[in-house]
Formats: C-alpha cells, sequence, structure tokens
C-alpha cells in the first residue's frame, strides 16, 4: 500500500522500535524524579514561550488556564524524548553486547524491575 503512494520502499526494524520503547519506559519509570524535572522544566519553557506570543496583558490573562494545561499536557508528551533517545542506545548496546535476541528480553525485565522500584520509592515516600 505504502509502495503505491511512495516510489521508495524503506524497512522499518520493528524489534529496534520495540525495544527502544520498552527501554526508554523502563529510564522514564526509572528515575522518575529526573522525568519530573524535565516536566517542570519543559512546562516553564512552553509557558514562557507563549507567553512571548502576547501584546497585552488583558488577552493573556483570559485564556490563561486554559493555556498552562495545554502546555502542561504537551510537556509532559514531550518529556519521553529524551527518554526515547537515550533508550535507543540501550537498546543499541544490548544488541551489540549480547545479541538481537536479548535486546527485547532485557527490556522487559528492565521494565519489570524499574517498575517495582518505583512502587517501592512512592511506598517509602508515604510511609515517610
Amino acid at each position: 500500500m505504502l509502495t503505491d503512494i511512495l516510489p521508495f520502499s524503506f524497512e522499518v526494524d520493528t524489534v529496534a522500535i520495540a525495544g527502544a520503547s520498552l527501554w526508554s519506559l523502563a529510564l522514564y519509570l526509572g528515575l522518575f524524579p529526573c522525568s519530573e524535572w524535565v516536566i517542570e522544566q519543559l512546562n516553564r519553557w512552553f509557558n514562557f514561550a507563549e507567553r512571548s506570543l502576547y501584546t497585552s496583558q488583558t488577552e493573556f490573562e483570559k485564556t490563561r488556564k486554559a493555556r498552562e494545561s495545554q502546555n502542561a499536557f504537551y510537556a509532559s508528551l514531550f518529556s519521553i524524548l529524551p527518554f526515547l533517545g537515550i533508550g535507543t542506545l540501550c537498546n543499541w548496546g544490548v544488541e551489540i553486547s549480547l545479541g538481537r535476541s536479548w535486546a527485547i528480553s532485557m527490556g522487559i525485565l528492565a521494565c519489570i524491575g524499574c517498575g517495582i522500584y518505583e512502587l517501592g520509592r512512592r511506598d517509602g515516600q508515604s510511609s515517610d
């Protein structure tokens, strides 16, 4: 179907995409304080950048709450990009060192381990 539209063909490595996604999820869970910091910084930057688009203070204040909510949503979406890049490097490192068959398995193990770590960290925070 795509070859009918595009005059060229390209290969999509689904194993690499799945492995990088698993590793990025594991890093996002395992480094949750860091991911919260990334979200906060992106939200601050989006709010600052959007403020520069308005010339009058009344026009800015009129839709402030909705824009800040939208910027928080965008910040949470874009916060996965650094972890996706690092997860791609982790997946590539596992493929180089252990072989291609281990990339998905190690990604799943990393997700499980980081998920358990995050649950324990949150439980420890709530009991303090």
